[in-house]
């Protein structure tokens, strides 16, 4: 299993450079893990960014994936993880997540990439 972290969406549905690395990663949608604060990251992005369209197009897609919904053990894991990792609440949520369902992260985000099970992509500039 996979959790794609935000930003690895972000480049994958913006088609970068760096979406074109993160495209050769993306697990199938089975394989695919979407925690609840992944989906509130990407419905505020959405909305900023593209049409509405667009917009439920992808969010309908996360509900197609495995679903990860942000619990009392996940709490208390990520709380543990901010500090031990210095990640920020959110981060420490997606990290925590992946953890209790046995998922590694894909990501584009440099504060996961020391972090063991974690396939990090670094932003290529345009």
């Amino acid at each position: 299993m996979r959790l794609v972290d935000t930003s690895a969406w972000i480049e994958w549905l913006i088609a970068s450079r760096t979406g074109a690395a993160v495209a050769s990663e993306i697990p199938a949608r089975e394989d695919w893990l979407v925690p609840t604060i992944v989906q509130l990251e990407l419905a505020t992005w959405l909305a900023r960014e593209v049409g509405e369209d667009k917009a439920d197009q992808v969010m309908a897609f996360t509900q197609m994936c495995v679903l990860a919904p942000l619990d009392t053990k996940i709490s208390l894991s990520a709380a543990e993880i901010c500090g031990k990792h210095r990640l920020a609440t959110a981060d420490a949520i997606i990290y925590a997540t992946a953890l209790e369902h046995g998922a590694d992260v894909l990501t584009c985000d440099a504060h996961f990439e020391t972090l063991p099970g974690v396939t990090y992509i670094a932003k290529i500039n345009p």
